[in-house]
């Protein structure tokens, strides 16, 4: 259904309206909240950097575009140490930008620092050198 309403406002208004960036935020929450990362990662590298132009970097959506952009890397368990690398400084640069904008105690700024200790984890986890290898 969200896949519908982003495709219905690009026919609709294009691609760099603010209300196809808005759908196309709600449809990559919608992928990654069923692991499909690799649709959501291809929406979203097509998507942020529009989002980033039109509304700017200090918008709500440009910024829960970034935060979801570094969720499809980090939860991904096939992302690379590169793509995890991406998703910490996504979310290194953004959770700043969320405590400005929407302050400290905001339920989504404490979620993006919480995301942002889970991906530096799996970051960590995945560049320790594997000990018990034969």
């Amino acid at each position: 259904m969200a896949r519908d309403v982003y495709l219905g406002n690009v026919k609709l208004f294009g691609k760099h309206h603010r209300d196809t960036l808005f759908e196309a935020n709600n449809y990559a929450w919608a992928l990654v909240d069923i692991s499909r990362f690799e649709e959501a990662k291809s929406l979203l590298r097509k998507t942020v950097p529009v989002a980033r132009r039109v509304l700017g970097e200090g918008h709500r959506v440009t910024l829960k575009l970034r935060w979801v952009s570094a969720k499809a890397l980090f939860l991904d368990t096939d992302a690379t140490l590169d793509g995890l690398r991406e998703a910490v400084s996504t979310l290194e640069d953004v959770s700043p930008t969320a405590r400005r904008l929407l302050g400290g105690a905001h339920p989504t700024a404490k979620a993006i620092e919480e995301d942002l200790r889970d991906a530096r984890t799996v970051l960590r986890a995945r560049e320790a050198p594997s000990t018990g290898s034969a």
